[in-house]
């Protein structure tokens, strides 16, 4: 759809006067909402898949692998509290339980959620769950960066270890976890097309004020990936990266070095559910990059060709 978007302005611009236009905004909206996938890949299958989903205990990342085992992929769920992820389990074996009702088990494996705690800054832990994957499955298939926190207020009246706290969470917690999961994914990269995810944020392509910390978090994630997805297209191992705008969930709950009940000022939100389906359905496409919202999506035209405007929107 963008190559024809790219035609039909063509074609209109040559009936149209050299000045200005209103028509060429519309068009710079348009242009940024059509992503061009080249030669696009066919459906990746979930069923059978065998995936490590961060972050799984609430929010995205428990919707994200109750979705993918209810597909029939088998998922090692790691999260910081125990007794959530064992609440996760007993909600996948009830939702197990009324889809077997509906469908025939000849024509979908059912899936399986294996719960593991551990926290993802700790390198013990990391490899903990790295090793559990290549004794138990052999390999991995798809990694899903999702755990993530998050700090609210001024850099100036900050201290240090808020930076460096998120920091870990956000950024150097997942790529570490990627470098022990590597091995993993290329053992599987000669039969399948294993995938590596990032669930980032609109954050990590447009900056806002009071969260400084979080988006240079986020946009070194995305950055990261970017390169990281150049250097492994050989190997087969796909990186994409996944970017939500506010969600509903309780990451506003555990903000680091911040004020109890200090709220985000932001225009709209999404359920988790809602994430999680658009993150499966990208996954299932092999989309290299995808901005969920439609506000999100905005924000990301905007500051790209108007950031002069953008900028003093935000610091009032």
């Amino acid at each position: 759809m963008r190559r024809w978007t790219i035609v039909a302005y063509k074609k209109q611009a040559t009936f149209g006067s050299n000045f200005f236009r209103i028509d060429w905004i519309f068009f710079v909206a348009l242009y940024n909402f059509c992503l061009l996938e080249l030669n696009p890949l066919p459906f990746r299958r979930l069923n059978e898949s065998q995936s490590l989903v961060t972050g799984a205990s609430s929010g995205i990342g428990r919707e994200i692998a109750l979705q993918l085992a209810i597909a029939g992929g088998h998922v090692l769920a790691v999260a910081r509290r125990q007794n959530r992820l064992d609440d996760l389990v007993d909600e996948f074996h009830s939702r197990r339980g009324t889809q077997s009702k509906h469908q025939s088990r000849a024509s979908h494996k059912l899936g399986s959620i294996i719960p593991m705690s551990g926290d993802l800054t700790i390198e013990r832990d990391r490899h903990r769950w790295a090793d559990w994957c290549q004794a138990n499955w052999g390999g991995l298939d798809i990694l899903i960066n999702n755990a993530g926190s998050g700090a609210i207020g001024r850099f100036d009246t900050s201290s240090p270890e808020r930076v460096r706290k998120l920091m870990e969470v956000d950024f150097f917690g997942p790529v570490e976890l990627t470098r022990a999961c590597l091995p993993l994914l290329k053992q599987r990269s000669k039969t399948n097309r294993p995938a590596i995810v990032m669930v980032g944020s609109v954050l990590a392509h447009r900056a806002v004020p009071l969260k400084s910390e979080y988006c240079a978090a986020k946009f070194a994630l995305r950055g990261w990936a970017e390169s990281l997805r150049c250097e492994l297209a050989s190997e087969r191992i796909e990186v994409l990266q996944i970017d939500p705008s506010t969600t509903r969930s309780e990451f506003f709950d555990s903000l680091i070095d911040t004020p109890a009940g200090t709220k985000s000022e932001s225009i709209g939100s999404m359920s988790p559910q809602r994430v999680a389906t658009l993150t499966i359905r990208a996954i299932e496409r092999s989309k290299r990059r995808m901005v969920l919202s439609v506000g999100g999506r905005l924000l990301v035209s905007a500051s790209r060709w108007f950031p002069g405007i953008v900028d003093r929107i935000l610091s009032r």
